[in-house]
């Protein structure tokens, strides 16, 4: 069985990943180039795709600086010290990011005749992003099938969650279960010139608390 994976090079993605791979599905890794500020996880999703096996790795170019709005494609500062539990949506939400990634992972699931697609989104520890709901998810795999010529001619597609419910420390419990090397990963939104993350912005805090809550530690903090 085919699958696509969308692969950012975090922690989230590389665990969907290696359950995906864990489940018995081929995988074909998507990593997409949106010109975010953190773009060390691009390096990141190459190893990770290299260490997960993926029968091929695609990395697609999509600017979405033009269309801005968030503080990972603009000059707009990178919130620190947040409270991560807070209501309001903060400003590294990209509009419609998963939305629009999806929809490519849709399209070449099509070419390569996958009816899977694998995301690690995730709704409890995370920082209030609407596209990483489960009511986004069953939506769009309701849309895949009507919007595509395999939907048509009667394929099923399914939009693979597996971390939705999970909070950051299950996830870490989860992959090192797989035998994951979190070392290989990057999680920062706003690192330094050498790539080193910064410890205050939200994915940092959520990240550490993960591996505090896990028991286990960072071994990205431990070089």
């Amino acid at each position: 069985m085919n699958a696509i994976v969308l692969l950012s090079g975090g922690l989230d993605s590389y665990t969907a990943a290696a359950i995906a791979r864990s489940e018995g599905f081929s995988l074909y890794a998507l990593t997409i180039n949106y010109g975010q500020r953190h773009a060390q996880e691009l390096a990141a999703a190459r190893r990770v795709a290299a260490s997960i096996g993926v029968i091929n790795h695609q990395e697609i170019t999509l600017d979405l600086r033009g269309i801005g709005g968030s503080s990972l494609t603009s000059d707009i500062p990178v919130p620190r010290d947040r409270d991560v539990m807070a209501t309001d949506i903060p400003s590294t939400y990209v509009p419609a990011r998963n939305t629009i990634f999806l929809a490519i992972a849709l399209g070449w699931a099509e070419t390569v005749e996958a009816r899977d697609v694998f995301i690690g989104v995730n709704a409890l520890d995370y920082s209030g992003y609407p596209d990483c709901r489960p009511e986004f998810i069953a939506a769009f795999e309701s849309l895949a099938s009507l919007a595509t010529r395999a939907g048509v001619e009667g394929a099923r597609f399914h939009i693979h969650a597996p971390l939705i419910a999970l909070s950051k420390a299950e996830i870490i419990r989860r992959g090192l279960a797989l035998g994951l090397d979190y070392g290989l990963t990057h999680s920062c939104y706003d690192p330094d010139s050498e790539g080193h993350p910064c410890g205050h912005c939200d994915s940092c805090v959520l990240r550490a608390k993960g591996f505090t809550a896990a028991g286990a530690k960072d071994p990205l903090l431990l070089r």
